[in-house]
């Protein structure tokens, strides 16, 4: 029997104890590896229904060796490493229905396996850590002549007012990117449940009541945290602004005791890795599209 006649699709959230032996396949691929093969909306995504997402798996002798997510616009997959080499990667690629395969930290095996399959890479996602002297450094802030900040606990205006403004501002700034960008008001109360968020965590600069720009953290440990997005309005752009905004968020972390502070950013965007860089981030992991 060939690899693709082992793969069933099915909905793991709806499978407690399928989703159980996902999430062990999960931690046994990143004690290899090093890196987690699969994001955090398609962690999510093995435990809420309302996501939607499909999955495909392989199972050898009762045990989980092989999965695909996805959500119907790109997928993410994961093999046991003692399952490789044996074609289970590329039968779950096949039965995937997106032509965009996400391969996280880009290993040597997600290399070599899309080369054989001849994928071509499209987009490539950065993470850059900053710590250190160079964080401390980094974290002083000062609120910008005119304006002001505030988290979405205490916002000067209606939450239902300041969760508006800061869609618009959201939409405005990353109207260009395949995930962040065309939120509505479900998108973002959706994100909001999920089990790491705070109001306190999403950081306002105001200047009055107009929404100037927004600095969503994200806290992984006591240590660790991370700029999870960041982004000024239409109207404030050109004002620099954007490095105060960066340094309100850092402020914040540090703080709250975080040592060590990650972001993602698109390895194309040049502005933003220049600005990140002279603050003292340095790239430690690459995340990369590849089309079938």
């Amino acid at each position: 029997m060939n690899s693709s006649e082992l793969i069933n699709q099915t909905h793991i959230a709806l499978d407690r104890d399928l989703r159980e032996q996902a999430l062990l396949l999960l931690q046994e691929v990143r004690a290899v590896d090093g890196v987690d093969p699969l994001s955090e909306q398609f962690v999510r995504g093995l435990a809420e229904p309302g996501l939607g997402h499909s999955h495909f798996v392989v199972n050898i002798g009762g045990k989980l060796v092989g999965l695909a997510a996805s959500d119907g616009e790109s997928s993410e997959l994961a093999v046991h490493p003692a399952q490789r080499r044996q074609g289970i990667g590329k039968a779950l690629i096949d039965a995937t229905p997106t032509p965009s395969i996400w391969a996280h930290g880009n290993t040597d095996a997600a290399q070599a396996l899309a080369a054989s399959l001849r994928m071509k890479k499209t987009r490539e996602l950065l993470v850059m850590k900053i710590s250190g002297n160079a964080l401390n450094k980094a974290a002083v802030y000062s609120d910008p002549a005119g304006f002001g900040h505030s988290s979405l606990a205490n916002a000067p205006i209606a939450r239902e007012k300041a969760e508006e403004k800061w869609l618009q501002a959201n939409n405005e700034a990353f109207d260009w990117h395949p995930e962040q960008g065309g939120w509505d008001i479900h998108r973002l109360h959706q994100a909001q449940k999920a089990s790491w968020y705070r109001d306190e965590d999403v950081l306002f600069l105001w200047q009055g009541e107009e929404l100037a720009g927004f600095h969503w953290v994200k806290k992984h440990s006591a240590t660790l945290q991370e700029i999870y997005v960041v982004g000024l309005a239409a109207a404030f752009r050109g004002q620099g602004l954007g490095d105060p905004l960066v340094r309100l968020g850092l402020h914040h972390m540090v703080t709250q005791g975080a040592k060590e502070i990650i972001l993602y950013v698109e390895a194309d965007n040049a502005p933003a890795l220049s600005a990140y860089e002279k603050l003292g981030f340095t790239v430690v992991e690459r995340h990369v599209v590849y089309e079938k």
